[in-house]
């Protein structure tokens, strides 16, 4: 446990850099939603290309790996669904926060996958995230708009994380190598996507409304952190995946939750104070649950 302590908090102090900065310094939240913009659309798809190209790896090893992460988020979609049909529950609310139960936060993800497993990790995570992104941005819009997502097709195919993974994938297929002049300029800006992304997530942190659906609150956190934890672990070992390859799963099912969500609530007019304070517990939550998850699969691994 100490171990993992040491090799995540790095990371969860950037976090906490980047709400102090946002909150107590001049560096106030519209230069956070450009530092956001320049992450998501340029930093991170680059990481996610160089990190594909380095690290190439055959259908057969990654299938299982990809059953792994698709099957996480369909049992949290499965059960944050299933909410909505016990007595009680508002149906605004749950429609805004049930995106919170399965989404994830792929800032803290790419950083935690490098932690543990170098640059295949990150390989790793996003071939997980190019198949699990359009999944969850669809079923978060679906209890947002009964009459369904229109555009979004358009949206997912335009993701920028989505395509440069599949871009990655598509130039080791067909054998292309960069080279080593454009290599090591693109593995340079990838570089800054990790420390910034993760000062990006603290700097979104907010408590909202929770007061208004407290039982919900604490249901869809249960799955975020209790529930997908206990699938990841059972499907990294029933599926027989090398132990890194276990280590990323199981961190990707522990996830916080995705900052964004705060963004698709409002816009599609629903709750945005009740999911922001969703967002900022279920990061708080991951700081603690993140380490006790990994731990749990090594001492499985001892037992």
């Amino acid at each position: 446990m100490a171990d993992l302590l040491t090799l995540l908090l790095p990371d969860f102090l950037l976090i906490l850099l980047g709400w102090f900065v946002c909150r107590h310094t001049p560096l106030n939240r519209p230069i956070w939603d450009g530092a956001e913009r320049l992450v998501y659309y340029l930093l991170f798809p680059v990481l996610l290309f160089t990190s594909i190209v380095r690290n190439p790896q055959g259908p057969g090893e990654l299938l299982p790996l990809a059953a792994c992460g698709v099957g996480v988020v369909l049992v949290g979609i499965g059960l944050a669904y299933t909410l909505r049909h016990v007595p009680g529950v508002d149906a605004r609310l749950h429609a805004s926060g049930a995106q919170t139960a399965f989404r994830f936060n792929s800032y803290v993800a790419l950083a935690l996958a490098q932690r543990l497993a170098g640059g295949q990790g990150l390989a790793w995570i996003g071939l997980i995230m190019s198949l699990c992104v359009p999944i969850v941005n669809v079923a978060a819009v679906w209890p947002l708009a009964r009459h369904g997502g229109q555009g979004l097709a358009r949206e997912l195919a335009r993701n920028p994380l989505i395509l440069a993974t599949v871009g990655g994938l598509v130039f080791n297929t067909l054998g292309l190598r960069l080279p080593e002049l454009a290599m090591n300029t693109a593995t340079r800006v990838g570089s800054a996507a990790l420390p910034l992304g993760l000062m990006a997530v603290g700097a979104g942190l907010r408590l909202g409304a929770l007061r208004e659906g407290p039982g919900l609150a604490a249901a869809l956190l249960a799955i975020r952190h209790l529930l997908l934890p206990l699938a990841g672990i059972a499907l990294a070992l029933g599926l027989r995946l090398p132990l890194p390859q276990q280590l990323v799963v199981v961190a990707f099912a522990a996830m916080p939750t995705a900052s964004s969500a705060y963004v698709l609530a409002v816009r599609m007019g629903g709750h945005g104070s009740y999911v922001a304070g969703l967002i900022t517990v279920s990061t708080l939550i991951g700081m603690a649950g993140l380490p006790l998850a990994l731990s749990a699969l090594q001492a499985l691994h001892a037992g």
